[in-house]
């Protein structure tokens, strides 16, 4: 009875030290199965495709964080700037908030700068130069949002090439064979599936990334523009402001 003691608990040790075992080995199994579904194909023009979509993904993530640190409000219409500019002019130091808003490379700034440096003119050529700096800067800013745009529309591009490419293999496969095993047409009906999903995968980030980004310079650019026009209120002549209050 002793010996049979010992059996039966050899036999439930190695069952509960294989079991782990083995669940580990399925997850392993699933790990691999994954990466050879999502980044591997058959075929080497596929898997240059996937390859290079796969590099593209990375590079267009790395580029919105990029563009979302460098179009904040805080760099664009800093609230500190606006403070400054706002007592200098209110306290008639000219040269001082000229001087201050030639040193920063904010977007408020430039409008400021552009405009101040147009005083002598008048106040029109101050609004006029101002509206003008802003187009200017605004389209500059824009200008780089674009490559999302360009990304987001010819990456599924390179994926339908894929899905095309994929369906000619998997069709030339049944026109050789005859009568091909399933198993000979999965490379290019895998080929035609993996390279549309990451077309898509490229896709929905860079378009989604181009809509928020230039929505939110459109913001942002707008509300500079109206604080660049408050900050020159000061500089409108007297006559007119008397002619609109009368009109009111």
């Amino acid at each position: 009875m002793h010996r049979g003691f010992q059996i039966l608990t050899a036999l439930t040790t190695g069952l509960s030290t294989t079991a782990p075992a083995r669940a580990q080995a399925h997850e392993e199994s699933k790990t691999i199965t994954y990466f050879k579904m999502f980044f591997l194909s058959e075929d080497w023009i596929g898997q240059l495709i996937i390859v290079f979509l796969f590099l593209v993904s990375l590079l267009t993530v790395a580029y919105i964080i990029k563009l979302m640190v460098v179009y904040r409000r805080s760099t664009l219409i800093p609230p500190e700037l606006y403070k400054e500019l706002d007592g200098k002019i209110a306290e008639k130091k000219y040269p001082d908030a000229l001087q201050a808003a030639a040193q920063s490379e904010a977007y408020l700034a430039k409008l400021v700068d552009g405009a101040m440096r147009e005083a002598p003119n008048g106040y029109h050529a101050m609004e006029r130069a101002m509206g003008e700096l802003s187009d200017v800067e605004t389209g500059r800013m824009l200008r780089p949002i674009e490559y999302l745009n360009v990304i987001g529309n010819v990456s599924p591009m390179l994926g339908l090439f894929g899905t095309v490419y994929g369906m000619i293999v998997a069709f030339q496969t049944l026109v050789e064979a005859g009568r091909p095993e399933p198993q000979e047409l999965a490379a290019g009906i895998s080929t035609a599936l993996i390279t549309t999903l990451w077309g898509l995968i490229v896709a929905i980030p860079a378009l989604s990334g181009y809509a928020l980004i230039r929505n939110k310079v459109d913001a942002l650019t707008s509300d500079g523009l109206l604080m660049a026009e408050q900050l020159i209120r000061p500089f409108k002549p007297r006559t007119a402001n008397k002619t609109a209050s009368r009109d009111a």
